[in-house]
């Protein structure tokens, strides 16, 4: 059976995959949908593809290419493919959906 419904509060109990700082959650062709809950500070590292968070819980400030803005629930946030960008400021409970999609190097 194809599941199409996945809380937040299930994908919160998933382990983060080796080496990774996110839990993968679903994947369907070149979409992945990750879990992301940076605590202290936020050490990724620019990605290959293009990718998405959706703000669950908590709030901080998302630095990318130079802009920095506030993070809240509901917040949608985008980083092109390559793009330095990180977390920062964040609350304890800072949770997010991270999709990463298309191509390598991203979308024209």
């Amino acid at each position: 059976m194809t599941r199409h419904v996945f809380p937040a509060a299930e994908a919160a109990a998933v382990p983060n995959d080796p080496g990774r700082l996110s839990a993968c959650i679903f994947t369907h062709g070149s979409f992945e949908a990750r879990w992301y809950a940076p605590r202290g500070q936020d050490t990724q590292t620019p990605h290959t593809r293009d990718e998405a968070y959706v703000v669950v819980r908590g709030h901080g400030w998302f630095v990318c290419e130079g802009t920095r803005a506030a993070v809240a629930p509901g917040h949608l946030v985008w980083a092109p493919a390559g793009a330095e960008h990180r977390f920062e400021d964040v609350s304890d409970d800072l949770a997010l959906w991270v999709i990463f999609y298309g191509p390598e190097g991203g979308e024209a």
